[in-house]
This record gives C-alpha cells, sequence and structure tokens, in this order.
C-alpha cells in the first residue's frame, strides 16, 4: 500500500492470536458492539460466502456475470492493446474469465494479476482460468490490498486494466472506499481503465424487499455466515459464544445507505473473552458488516475524488446493479 494512504485499523487482519484478542476486546466493549468483517473469512466462512453467490435471492454475483457477457465484447475496443489485467481483491474469479476469455481473443499472450489474500484462492483461480484460456499467463499475487503493498506489473507500452468487481467495495465506509481506490490510481496512468461492480441503492427500481432477501435468505446460508465469526472466535481464542443464543439480522440503513448484518443476543447472557466478561443484555446486537449501497451521485464523486473519470455504467435491466467502465486521470 502506498505509504500516503493508511488504511483504516479496523480492517486490518492480525496474524497473532493476541492481537485477534485485542481487536475483538476493543470491539466488544465499545457501544455499540462491533466484530471487525475480516472474521468472516476462515476457510469455512470463505465456502459458505461462495454458496450466498449461488443463491436465488443474492443477485448481485449473477447479474454481474450478466452484464460481463453482454460487455465483453465491446471492451477490448475500448482498453485496447497491448494489455494487462489486474484485479482487487480476486479470490477464485470465478466471473473474471468472462472477461479475460474476450480480451485473450486480441492479445496473445494475455497477463492477468490477481491480488488477494487467500493464496488457496489464487491457486484455485490460475488452475481454472488457465485451462479456460490457455493463451493466459496468470501472475497472482499474495496481498491484503487494504493493509500491505502491491504492485501491478505493466509489460511495455501495455495499458493496464484494473478490475473491482462484486461490489466489494461497498463492504468499506465512503472514506475507505476512497482510500482504496486513491490507492490503485497510485498504481495507473491516465491512459488505464478501471471496471468497477456496484450495488446500487433501492429505488424505483429496486425494492428494499429484494435487497432485504439477499442478506437473509430463505436457507439460512446468510445467518450461518455471520455465525461463523463466533465459531472462529471459539476456536481460536477459546470464547465461549452460545451460537443458539444469537440470531443473525439484516436491516437496511437508509440514513447512511447500507445494508447492516449484526447478531442479536436472544437472552441477557455473559461471554468469556480473551479473559473479558462480556455482558450483553436480550435484544442487544454486534455490528458485524455493512454494504453500502451506490446512487448515480454517489457513483460519480467517489470516482471523481479518488482521480477516475467515469466513460459508460451498464446496468442490468431492472436497474439493480452496475458496471462502471471509469479512465484514469
Amino acid at each position: 500500500m502506498d505509504p500516503l494512504i493508511e488504511a483504516p485499523e479496523a480492517l486490518e487482519a492480525p496474524t497473532t492470536s493476541s492481537a485477534v484478542c485485542e481487536a475483538v476486546q476493543a470491539g466488544l466493549n465499545a457501544t455499540p458492539k462491533t466484530l471487525p468483517a475480516w472474521l468472516f473469512y476462515d476457510e469455512h466462512g470463505s465456502q459458505l460466502f461462495e454458496r450466498i453467490t449461488e443463491l436465488p435471492e443474492y443477485y448481485l454475483t449473477r447479474t454481474e456475470r450478466h452484464l460481463f457477457v453482454e460487455m465483453a465484447p465491446t471492451l477490448a475496443e475500448h482498453v485496447g492493446t497491448p494489455l494487462t489485467v489486474m484485479e482487487l481483491g480476486a479470490g477464485t474469479a470465478s466471473k473474471t474469465g468472462v472477461l479475460l476469455t474476450a480480451l485473450a481473443q486480441h492479445q496473445t499472450p494475455l497477463l492477468y494479476q490477481p491480488i488477494d489474500v487467500s493464496a488457496s484462492a489464487t491457486e484455485e483461480a490460475a488452475n481454472v482460468l488457465t485451462r479456460l484460456v490457455p493463451q493466459l499467463q496468470v501472475q497472482p499475487q499474495i496481498a491484503n490490498y487494504i493493509t500491505e503493498r502491491y504492485d501491478v506489473e505493466r509489460p511495455a507500452n501495455a495499458r493496464v486494466l484494473a478490475l473491482y468487481i462484486g461490489s466489494s467495495i461497498g463492504n468499506f465506509s465512503p472514506a475507505e472506499q476512497q482510500n482504496i481506490l486513491r490507492n490503485l490510481r497510485s498504481h495507473l496512468e491516465p491512459r488505464d481503465t478501471l471496471l468497477l461492480g456496484l450495488d446500487l441503492a433501492p429505488g424505483d427500481a429496486k425494492s428494499h424487499d429484494a435487497l432485504q432477501k439477499a442478506y437473509d435468505d430463505d436457507a439460512g446460508v446468510t445467518a450461518a455466515f455471520n455465525k461463523n465469526v463466533l465459531t472462529r472466535l471459539n476456536r481460536e481464542i477459546d470464547a465461549d459464544f452460545k451460537l443458539d443464543q444469537f440470531a443473525h439480522r439484516a436491516c437496511w440503513n437508509a440514513s447512511e445507505s447500507r445494508i447492516e448484518m449484526h447478531l442479536e443476543s436472544l437472552v441477557s447472557q455473559t461471554v468469556n473473552v480473551c479473559g473479558d466478561a462480556i455482558t450483553l443484555s436480550k435484544g442487544e446486537t454486534i455490528h458485524t458488516e455493512n454494504s453500502y449501497k451506490f446512487t448515480d451521485a454517489a457513483i460519480n464523486t467517489l470516482l471523481q475524488d479518488s482521480g477516475f473519470s467515469m466513460n459508460r455504467t451498464l446496468t442490468d435491466e431492472n436497474g439493480w446493479y452496475a458496471v462502471v467502465m471509469a479512465d484514469a486521470v
């Protein structure tokens, strides 16, 4: 990460149990109580999230994939060649193959640089994508793009297409969103392009009910994903959360334009965490995640303040989701 851009402390993923204890104790002793969202993504949490993306209620993933199919044929014309593609938070890159397949028709070989904290995810992505696109060269980088420095390799005279998709940026506060994009912009040149996936705020096109169901599915997978945070703490720092005494809650915060996920205490209880006795009253919640939703005005402001100029916006026929193409300026 660029040393001029400081990552929010709450987003850093500690690597020792003592550091985890410190972060968790700080959150649970605060008012209101919180837990850092990075706790979601242990191995089981990552598997649960992959299941969430396949749920009928979770429209984000399939809608974005459909938009990629629609825009892929013309994307290469805009970005030109030679080209290198990099992706922040790539994970298993399950949707990226649509774009890489189209781009590889115009350039051989094509360099793809996934940046992700998970070595196993990037390894899976490399295996799948090179089978799908044999002319692809995958050069993964294991890094937390929020808290660690990363690099972007630029072959001679190549442009960079930067991908930040899946509405991942919505998990961060507006100030954090800006920091992430400004840091990304510091790696780019004016001829480079950003492809940004964004979930749109409810309004005339999208009901609050549809949004709510995306984060509180009938099968209870999102609830399991949320509660897995407590399972992880029981395992890693010997906490004693009783999962049946907590319920998953998702709610729309209109003033902040975000869906919030909470764990609600169903009883008055005391939980032991790293030597601290944490008391929760019945109905009290632990705030575990935010997912910001965007208006057109918010998107424009975010891009302009981060060093980008909007070139094109593609939305689905329902007006629920947007993929924005923006040029570095």
